[in-house]
């Protein structure tokens, strides 16, 4: 493909180490929401991030409601939405850091001249509450922070592929014309969906569960999601864009 125009990049997981942050916040609120509804399990941090990583709490709601067996209406899931995002974000504004190199590779790919935006499932606040945290907020425009939860209406939650679908919209850019990071199954799908070229990152699966889970997941992303490129460590991003410019 020619030069890439513009780098689309996940948040969670991939920009920030946001992800086990936010289960964190919303384990207690997931339980609440079972025992209220008269569902008898209960999840733990890292049963939550099995079934749900890569999901914003409105499609994690949703889920839940699936799985177990139960209805919330509109308002009452909108209610835990809002309660969540206020938990979540206070935690990120408190204690997220960045993904391993990504501070030093934002700023090469900015004085190379490429053009990036952040293409979210999490809702805007949490986004940009993290980006500032670790310091990287300056490399994304508030109108290029592009939210599932928050940009579209009505709002939705990767796997669904419309919030790439609308980002390169608004940017002005063809699908297929960008490159995307991401590293769960959920976004990867979204952007197999969408049709965009997608580098898979597993190294923050290496950071926090070990090398077994940062190869299962390179296999399943290759396999399940057409990953063109997976990048283990942000050091390798320059060859990885290159990589894909050739295909």
């Amino acid at each position: 493909m020619p030069p890439v125009k513009y780098v689309l990049l996940d948040c969670d997981n991939t920009l920030c180490l946001s992800e086990r942050l936010a289960f964190e916040a919303c384990t207690d609120l997931t339980n609440e929401v079972l025992e209220k509804w008269g569902r008898p399990e209960r999840y733990t941090v890292e049963q939550l991030l099995e079934d749900f990583v890569g999901h914003n709490f409105r499609g994690m709601l949703n889920g839940l409601q699936k799985k177990h067996g139960f209805t919330m209406t509109p308002a009452e899931v909108d209610a835990y939405v809002d309660r969540e995002l206020g938990a979540v974000t206070a935690k990120l504004s408190e204690k997220c850091q960045p993904c391993p190199g990504v501070p030093e590779q934002l700023e090469a790919l900015k004085q190379a001249g490429y053009p990036m935006s952040v293409v979210s499932t999490s809702a805007k606040p949490r986004v940009v509450a993290s980006l500032k945290k670790v310091g990287i907020d300056h490399y994304f425009p508030d109108e290029h922070v592009y939210s599932a939860a928050t940009s579209l209406n009505p709002p939705s939650s990767k796997p669904d592929p419309a919030i790439y679908n609308y980002a390169c919209k608004q940017l002005g850019v063809k699908n297929e014309e960008c490159v995307t990071v991401e590293d769960s199954k959920s976004g990867a799908t979204a952007a197999m969906r969408a049709g965009i070229p997608l580098i898979g990152y597993v190294g923050v699966y290496g950071i926090e569960e070990g090398k077994e889970k940062m190869e299962e997941m390179a296999k399943l992303l290759t396999e399940q999601c057409k990953a063109q490129v997976i990048m283990y460590d942000w050091k390798e991003f320059p060859e990885c864009l290159k990589k894909i410019e050739a295909l």
